[in-house]
């Protein structure tokens, strides 16, 4: 099979619909006025806002399209939900957060910004595959609480998180929800009024929008700060001229994945199954990170760990073939450390290192995935026999995490006597 170009990376980003495209071109020459200004030509954009607000609020069955706030991004929306919301209502309910070990960075790392500003946070565990347990939320609660905090669908392992009992359980406790819905929107049903949320997030470049626009769904109940100061757009949540192109694009983009998301859904997932059928079968030592395909894991992506060989490695070398992943391991993140998804399931170091996300779209086919069960292999087989750990494995001086053998210590073990340090 020849080389091609196959993009795996949709969970990261998805290139802008055709439709949507084409439904920004105009607000750039044409419409160009400002959405504040009282003449035509801002008659005329106010207008297109409208109907994106509309569609956009269709997309996750909102109460009323002026429940929509307009963000730069997922990542403010998920600032503007905290912050603003604790800045609003933290004098008369409480100073105290409840949020899920895997949480986005920009949700931990709003909260913990608030924790320096004299707020508590107690952070609930997750199990092997990644999934909350509603009762441990309702542990977690305290009568100082004041915002939950808990994602639908996991941003590294796609785990689909149990939103709905929560959302009773905050109901039931007279304490408000936030749901980050940045890796769920367009790939799986949103009803914020069943669900039970009183602000969620979402992000169109998720689901064929353009980047540089994020949406924050606020329940006429949650009182929300703004966190950026100047005007009144946004009927006074988020000040700043709102960026017109891409939100008329989200609009598009929305309102299209609302009307075939079931078929969208029915088609990634079996490429999803057939993928990790296919990988599983040709490769040894490899393990999913999350759920298995089916009900409890979002359809479009895998998390994969491949034992004794690094993440960087396999995103080198499957790029060099034309395929497009993202990967989780140490070596790519700026941070140096392993994903804190990954440690909150307790993976172990080793597997962690070994780490890519594999995650299909729409316009992903048989052929594609064909070709990844194809190279994927190939490129595990050679990258292993480059590997020190991997002839330490053959040689019985370790052991394997994923099927242990008996010959040998694991990884860590073995790390941590070459350097005489306990083994975490």
């Amino acid at each position: 099979m020849d080389k091609r170009s196959v993009y795996l990376d949709h969970q990261t980003t998805t290139p802008v619909l055709e439709e949507a495209l084409q439904a920004m071109l105009p607000y750039f020459r044409e419409a160009y006025g400002s959405p504040s200004s009282l003449h035509r030509f801002g008659l005329e954009v106010r207008e297109g806002l409208a109907t994106a607000r509309e569609q956009l609020a269709a997309l996750i069955n909102a109460e009323s399209p002026d429940d929509l706030i307009f963000t730069s991004g997922g990542t403010e929306a998920s600032n503007l939900a905290i912050k603003g919301f604790a800045e609003a209502n933290s004098k008369r309910k409480g100073n105290h957060f409840v949020v899920a070990a895997t949480e986005h960075p920009s949700v931990l790392n709003s909260i913990e910004f608030m924790t320096k500003h004299g707020f508590d946070v107690t952070q609930v565990p997750v199990d092997n595959v990644g999934r909350i347990k509603p009762e441990d939320v309702r542990a977690a609660i305290t009568e100082k609480t004041l915002l939950v905090c808990v994602h639908l669908v996991n941003h590294d392992i796609g785990t689909i998180q149990p939103v709905r009992e929560i959302g009773k359980i905050c109901a039931e406790k007279n304490v408000s929800l936030y749901c980050d819905a940045l890796a769920a929107a367009g790939w799986l049903p949103i009803d914020v009024q069943e669900l039970g949320v009183h602000l969620l997030s979402f992000s169109p470049h998720r689901f064929y929008g353009p980047k540089g626009i994020g949406v924050l769904y606020r329940n006429r109940k949650a009182r929300v700060t703004s966190l950026i100061h100047g005007g009144v757009q946004e009927n006074g949540r988020r000040a700043g001229t709102e960026n017109v192109p891409a939100i008329i694009g989200a609009g598009v983009a929305a309102e299209i994945a609302l009307r075939e998301m079931p078929q969208r859904i029915a088609l990634v997932a079996a490429l999803q199954k057939r993928l990790y059928d296919g990988l599983f079968t040709n490769i040894d030592y490899l393990k999913l990170n999350g759920p298995v395909p089916g009900p409890e894991r979002v359809c479009n992506q895998l998390n994969l760990s491949t034992e004794f060989i690094e993440g960087e490695g396999q995103l080198l070398l499957l790029d060099h073939s034309g395929i497009a992943v993202a990967s989780g391991s140490s070596c790519v993140s700026k941070s140096l450390k392993v994903s804190h998804v990954l440690s909150a399931i307790h993976l172990d170091h080793a597997l962690a290192q070994g780490n890519i996300i594999m995650s299909l779209g729409k316009d992903n086919t048989n052929e594609d995935v064909d070709y990844v069960i194809e190279k994927f292999p190939e490129i595990v087989k050679k990258l292993r026999n480059m590997s020190p750990m991997w002839k330490e494995f053959e040689e019985g001086v370790i052991d394997s995490v994923i099927a242990p053998t008996g010959r040998g210590k694991s990884f860590t073990q073995h790390a941590a006597d070459l350097s005489g340090k306990p083994a975490h």
